[in-house]
């Protein structure tokens, strides 16, 4: 099938509200409609440069890695192949026409440069390896962002198993040295606050947001955090927020209680996206939009969050790696 970027967003803008609702399907969607995006622009590349050099794996990290897409999102993706050095140069090429279908499909392009046209996140796989293994060993706060982005990744198109080598490295590294874990805590410990001393809702207090209570940053990424730190200890590899949960649940079956308000919490914040201007809206809900009830509501779900996290570190704590 011979598509173009265009016809591939204005399906998108056909579909896509319909899934609200829904999302798990929703994020299905965005599956097929980015694979389609990538396959498009493999074959415009090949038209000029010709068959890709060596075996690749293109990756989505962030929400998109997580399965956890609201109906607006941004580029996280990237790419690892075989081979080495010399190859790069393609794959770059290859990330930069991605990076340009996806824009144009209707994904914004990622703020922080995590895009497969970036040489960060477009490397040999032996080399991704030396690299993470180095973000590991590093102290600043961009290197240990670099390992948590990467740790939520996952493989759309080509070879599914490229990166757990990769992760294994991070497993290895973590093991041998558990004094690192304080460190990931330290990066992620300090949550921007969503409810003042008297229990009421602290919306932003100016820019284009003023008046909106930040759902990212007060809700999710508590939840997030909580998770994926106990995913690198329990070395799991699934990046699925929801996924990873479900997988301690065993060992730690308080966080069947956290999963529940989590899954609660995406699809309400899915069904007020539903009314945002684009992908800039789509974690800021307006206070005055919201009916008392779902303040309440939102008041727990801070709540639950920082407990998550915090059960999170307490368990960390009792098994001696804090």
């Amino acid at each position: 099938m011979h598509e173009s970027y265009q016809e591939l967003r204005t399906w998108r803008e056909k579909v896509m509200p319909g899934l609200i609702p829904d999302p798990e399907q929703l994020n299905v969607c965005h599956d097929q409609l980015i694979s389609r995006t990538i396959r498009l622009a493999e074959e415009r590349v090949e038209m000029e440069q010709g068959k890709p050099p060596a075996p690749f794996a293109f990756y989505l990290m962030g929400s998109a890695g997580r399965c956890e897409q609201s109906i607006w999102s941004d580029q996280d993706h990237g790419l690892i192949f075989e081979g080495g050095r010399a190859d790069q140069d393609y794959f770059l090429s290859l990330g930069a026409e991605i990076k340009r279908g996806l824009a144009a499909v209707g994904y914004e392009e990622c703020e922080g440069d995590v895009m497969s046209s970036n040489p960060v996140w477009c490397q040999p796989k032996e080399e991704m390896k030396q690299q993470v293994s180095g973000w590991l060993q590093q102290e600043d706060w961009q290197a240990l962002r670099h390992i948590q982005i990467f740790f939520d990744s996952r493989v759309l198109a080509g070879g599914k198993d490229m990166l757990q080598p990769v992760k294994n490295g991070i497993f290895t590294t973590l093991h041998e040295q558990p004094h690192l874990y304080q460190r990931f805590v330290e990066n992620v410990k300090y949550m921007k606050k969503g409810k003042g001393v008297f229990g009421q809702l602290l919306p932003e207090q100016k820019g284009s947001r003023q008046g909106s209570v930040d759902l990212k940053q007060t809700i999710y990424f508590p939840f997030v955090n909580a998770a994926r730190l106990l995913a690198f200890y329990k070395q799991l590899y699934v990046p699925s927020t929801l996924s990873r949960y479900a997988d301690l649940e065993e060992d730690f079956p308080e966080l069947r209680f956290y999963k529940q308000q989590f899954r609660e919490f995406l699809q309400f914040r899915l069904h007020k996206a539903g009314e945002s201007d684009g992908y800039g809206g789509v974690h800021y809900v307006p206070v005055h939009s919201l009916i008392t009830e779902e303040k309440k509501q939102l008041k727990s779900w801070m709540k639950y969050g920082h407990q998550a996290f915090e059960y999170a570190r307490t368990v960390l704590s009792k098994e001696g790696v804090l």
